[in-house]
């Protein structure tokens, strides 16, 4: 690959996250503490609108990008449009009105992550060796968000955090102009005949026939309930607690999916994928625990060891689970299967779980804050549920292929 190539690529992977990162992190506390003064309920809606996109996004990238247009017109697109949204978001002082914009954005937004794959991947001549050094960028630009926030000291003034939606509005037009101008990734399907069945990615539904898939995918929904817990919470918990430039710190969690990313391969020579999977549920388990009996005092290393979990959480899990699921799929509907999975996880389960984090929070408030070790507590009992069951009923015993 062209230096000029790999360069425009990693840029394309940093503002496609840092747009999303700059805003999404700090929501929940912009909700609550804001002008808004959104419920927990509430909030879990608004952060559930992500998995409304997770669920619509494969029809637009099957229907349009497949078919239709260049990837990365539509990606241009997609983020000068959002730019608008985001600009409307800012402005919004009502949950009802805040809440109809940000379900229309999230529609919008959701495919990029799908797109700035595909145009990475045209791109690329060896995936398994080249993709993650691009991709890795993106986890960059989340990091940088987040670094952003600290800097700027925007928590310190909840009302004030209007602010990230007009710094990704501002981004998201320039990101969207510079699309343009990335390879070009033409639509593969233009011109083809294609089924409903394999647009719509349904041919997929037949990896469920194996039993030990089965029991994945049904676990992978489920765990994904604990998991809103923390993208929906965390944020505002820190913040109630007194860790100064929460969003910063909660880079680290970004910084330790890095290094496991990058240490995955020796992990999979010595485990199985049974063994991999239960390590990221338990993973869950323990962070909670950390959360709910961690304070800003004499624990606070509860604190940080709570949200540097977030790199085995994540990678052990939902890295796994996706090489497991390519494996099991093969190569006609390999793509298919990947929709399926990513409906089901960020889409489905996730929504559920923000709606119940939304849910257990209202029932914890205390006066201005929270019971949190009530609210931490509950995923942390579901999560431990969820990898009881997982290892009785997961009989795999193969280890995960990387090669």
């Amino acid at each position: 690959m062209k230096i000029n190539t790999r360069i425009q690529l990693s840029a394309m992977m940093f503002f496609n996250f840092f747009i999303w990162g700059i805003w999404f992190v700090t929501m929940g506390t912009f909700l609550t503490k804001g002008n808004i003064a959104a419920s927990g309920t509430q909030t879990g809606l608004a952060y559930g609108t992500q998995c409304l996109g997770a669920i619509i996004a494969p029809f637009i990238v099957g229907m349009i990008a497949d078919k239709f247009f260049s990837a990365q017109k539509i990606l241009g697109v997609l983020h000068l449009v959002g730019a608008g949204l985001l600009y409307l978001l800012s402005t919004k002082t009502e949950f009802d009105s805040f809440y109809t914009l940000l379900l229309f954005y999230m529609i919008l937004f959701m495919p990029t992550l799908a797109l700035v794959n595909s145009i990475s991947l045209n791109q690329i001549k060896d995936a398994e060796k080249e993709f993650a050094s691009i991709r890795v960028w993106g986890t960059i630009g989340w990091i940088a968000s987040g670094l952003t926030i600290g800097w700027m000291a925007w928590e310190a003034s909840p009302k004030s955090l209007n602010i990230t939606f007009l710094v990704a509005a501002a981004v998201s037009v320039g990101f969207g102009i510079y699309c343009f101008f990335l390879p070009n990734t033409p639509p593969p399907k233009a011109g083809k005949k294609v089924s409903v069945a394999e647009t719509l990615g349904l041919d997929a539904l037949k990896v469920l026939a194996d039993k030990n898939y089965l029991v994945f995918f049904i676990a992978s929904i489920l765990i994904c309930i604990p998991l809103a817990f923390y993208y929906g919470q965390a944020n505002q918990f820190l913040n109630e607690a007194g860790l100064e430039s929460a969003a910063a710190k909660m880079t680290l969690g970004q910084v330790s999916e890095t290094m496991f990313l990058l240490l995955m391969p020796l992990f999979f020579v010595r485990f199985g994928v049974k063994q991999m999977l239960l390590i990221g549920m338990i993973a869950w388990v323990v962070r909670y625990l950390l959360f709910a009996y961690g304070n800003i005092e004499e624990n606070s290393w509860m604190l940080y060891l709570g949200i540097i979990l977030h790199g085995i959480c994540y990678d052990f899990f939902f890295v796994t689970g996706q090489i497991y699921t390519d494996q099991k799929a093969g190569e006609n509907v390999r793509s298919s299967a990947q929709g399926l999975i990513t409906l089901a996880t960020y889409g489905v389960g996730m929504y559920i779980g923000f709606y119940v984090a939304g849910m257990i929070a209202d029932q914890n408030v205390t006066g201005t804050t929270h019971n949190w070790n009530a609210i931490w507590i509950f995923p942390c009992l579901f999560a431990a549920g969820i990898s009881l069951l997982f290892f009785v009923f997961f009989r795999e015993k193969t280890k995960v292929k990387t090669a």
